[in-house]
């Protein structure tokens, strides 16, 4: 795991999928926000409080692995990604909406990420011990993190024209540099996949389909509409496996492949399971086709 490829490569893919984030990213998705205040305040709580709580009860509860059980606590509390506004998108949510939360949870996730995985070691890990994301490493995460995306914002505000050109090209090789570190990774670990695979897999399902309830079940019963509730739920739904599994893998942050399996299951399984929420979202919002005749 301390080879070249990964100290070099994860922190740079990292970095190149943030300033891809950035690039597509104003001041105006921020102040969205203000359209829709009641489905906002709601989804942040929910990812920010309630999640963590269920995914720590459900830890218990399927009595995970202490590393495992880090590393789920890691995936909640990492924020969603871009596959929610895709799915959101496809589905018929405010996909401005998703784009506004992602923003934020994004520049949150800097700073209650940290808090929440080391908590989680302190009580998960023998002796109580904490991990790599101290004082020193918080400042890493933010430098990798929030300076690229501050970085794609103001090439966007500036030179927009750039950040169109640079947009597409940015995505693909993050997503090529992160294939080669994960694969290497996978490879490595490649005796002990289906067993991790078994281990977390239901306690990631089960984490993956109660997001997705929550963030969308949540908002309706507070009177907030189906297009903005639909956003909410990709947003709490599909968390940002990627992200976890670079901070779990990076030897300059968590350094620990066991960590990372959670978020890889989960990078399979919300696929699926986020298309299965739509079309039930879909057709549960269609008019019935049936009418009573007079």
């Amino acid at each position: 795991m301390d080879s070249a490829l990964t100290l070099v490569g994860l922190p740079i893919a990292l970095g190149i999928i943030m300033l891809g984030l950035g690039l597509g990213l104003t001041t105006a998705d921020f102040r969205r926000v203000a359209q829709h205040p009641r489905a906002a305040v709601i989804a942040l709580v929910c990812q920010v409080l309630v999640l963590p709580a269920l995914c720590f009860g459900l830890v218990v509860a399927f009595d995970l692995a202490p590393e495992l059980a880090v590393g789920m606590m890691l995936l909640a509390a990492s924020p969603g990604g871009t596959t929610a506004n895709l799915y959101s998108h496809l589905f018929g949510g405010h996909v401005a909406l998703n784009i506004t939360l992602t923003a934020i949870n994004s520049v949150l996730a800097v700073f209650t990420l940290p808090i929440l995985v080391n908590l989680s070691a302190a009580y998960f890990l023998p002796d109580g011990r904490s991990i790599g994301l101290q004082f020193d490493k918080v400042l890493q995460v933010f430098a990798i993190v929030l300076v690229p995306v501050a970085i794609g914002m103001l090439v966007r505000a500036r030179v927009p024209q750039v950040a169109d050109r640079l947009n597409r090209p940015v995505r693909i090789l993050s997503v090529i540099v992160l294939v080669a570190v994960i694969t290497g990774a996978v490879l490595g670990e490649r005796e002990n996949i289906a067993d991790y695979f078994v281990s977390v897999g239901l306690a990631v399902l089960a984490f993956n389909l109660l997001s997705l309830a929550i963030g969308y079940g949540v908002p309706r019963l507070a009177g907030v509409d189906r297009s903005a509730a639909t956003a909410a739920g990709f947003e709490i739904g599909i968390h940002n496996s990627t992200l976890a599994i670079t901070i779990a893998l990076s030897p300059a942050l968590l350094d620990n492949t066991r960590m990372a399996i959670p978020g890889a299951v989960y990078g399979i399984v919300m696929f699926f399971t986020a298309a299965a929420f739509g079309y039930l979202v879909t057709r549960a919002g269609a008019p019935s086709a049936t009418t009573v005749q007079p």
